[in-house]
């Protein structure tokens, strides 16, 4: 199906790494089968295979946070399969965005660090994916007193009132000598716009794109 013989294990299984494909980030691993790699081709959508229960299942089907795949690709000794994916929402049944979040002592940690090298230097944009998740998990699932969860409810007209008063923010702070103000309300209205953009379910990986294709 992918153009080689892959080589499952004795069980039938091969290893699955699921990465998102606009930073780089590792989200999960889980097994696929030949069946649920057809089916994965077939649909475009993430299927695995669950060893416990020994049965199939579509990532996101109860929560929603499904897989687009944009790749599959294998190791050099064809017996682990790499997605790539667009990931909608957190790929961990905990919330978190990743479900590699823990460090080996235990301890939450922030997702790795994805940077990526300009003239200028190294610059990290993996914030903007993370809060991107963290938006769509409130939406879902807003914690009592959550702001984003109250944006949410009220509905778009209020997340456009918002975006047009951080708006106005930006440029009285623009005005202001001291580059602080400015960075702070850029960066409420940073915010803002991804609520918004999750109000619209318009994925963050097509502003990116749009911005790369006009570079």
């Amino acid at each position: 199906m992918l153009g080689i013989e892959l080589k499952y294990d004795e069980k039938g299984l091969i290893p699955a790494i699921v990465q998102d494909h606009t930073n780089g980030q590792v989200l999960m691993m889980a097994y696929m089968d030949e069946e649920s790699l057809k089916r994965t081709l077939e649909s475009g959508k993430t299927w695995f295979y669950s060893r416990g229960r020994q049965e199939y299942w579509l990532k996101g089907e109860t929560s929603g946070n499904v897989q687009t795949v944009k790749d599959i690709r294998y190791d050099c000794d064809a017996d682990t399969l790499l997605v790539l994916v667009e990931q909608k929402g957190a790929a961990c049944h905990t919330g978190h965005y990743s479900c590699f979040y823990r460090d080996q002592a235990g301890r939450e940690v922030e997702p790795p660090v994805f940077e990526r090298q300009t003239a200028a230097g190294t610059e990290n944009y993996s914030i903007l994916s993370e809060l991107r998740a963290v938006i769509s998990q409130r939406k879902v699932n807003p914690p009592e007193g959550s702001y984003t969860g109250y944006l949410f409810e009220k509905g778009l007209d209020k997340i456009l009132k918002k975006v047009g008063e951080e708006t106005a923010e930006v440029i009285i702070a623009a005005k202001n000598p001291d580059p602080g103000e400015l960075v702070y309300e850029t960066a409420d209205l940073l915010y803002h716009l991804l609520v918004l953009l999750e109000e619209k379910q318009v994925d963050l990986s097509l502003i990116m794109r749009e911005l790369q294709n006009r570079r």
